[in-house]
């Protein structure tokens, strides 16, 4: 359940409409998905929003592209957020993840949860040889 509802006509601010074309073109889809529709309540928060993840998701980098997706399933996890689970699993298969690849980083999320849930419970101080201030 939403803490608001989307207005019924978005894009007749020019600024919601200007975001959701660039969406559009950078992705080659007529979507809009619910997380750009919910966020357009506030076209400034739109436009910083989508401005930081075209720059990060989608401008080419040192990470390939399906690396990004599958790092931000994991970071999703962790803190909780379903939806950002929901979309940037399917952005990842649409990317290629296979089902082996998918496999994988869940074994991957679940013991980088547990091991690190251990070294929080037992304060497990830092080696001196990981402290990058000391190196």
């Amino acid at each position: 359940m939403s803490t608001i509802k989307p207005a019924a006509d978005l894009e007749a601010d020019p600024r919601v409409k200007a975001v959701f074309d660039d969406i559009r073109t950078t992705r080659k889809s007529d979507f809009i998905n619910n997380m750009w529709l919910y966020l357009a309540f506030d076209p400034a928060l739109l436009e910083n929003t989508w401005r930081e993840v075209k720059a990060i998701m989608a401008t080419p980098s040192t990470l390939d592209p399906l690396v990004k997706e599958m790092l931000y399933i994991a970071v999703s996890a962790t803190n909780g957020c379903n939806y950002c689970v929901h979309s940037h699993t399917a952005a990842a298969k649409a990317k290629g993840m296979s089902p082996e690849q998918h496999a994988e980083l869940m074994g991957i999320i679940a013991l980088a949860a547990k091991t690190n849930q251990l070294a929080t419970a037992l304060q497990v101080p830092v080696d001196p040889a990981f402290d990058a201030d000391r190196s």
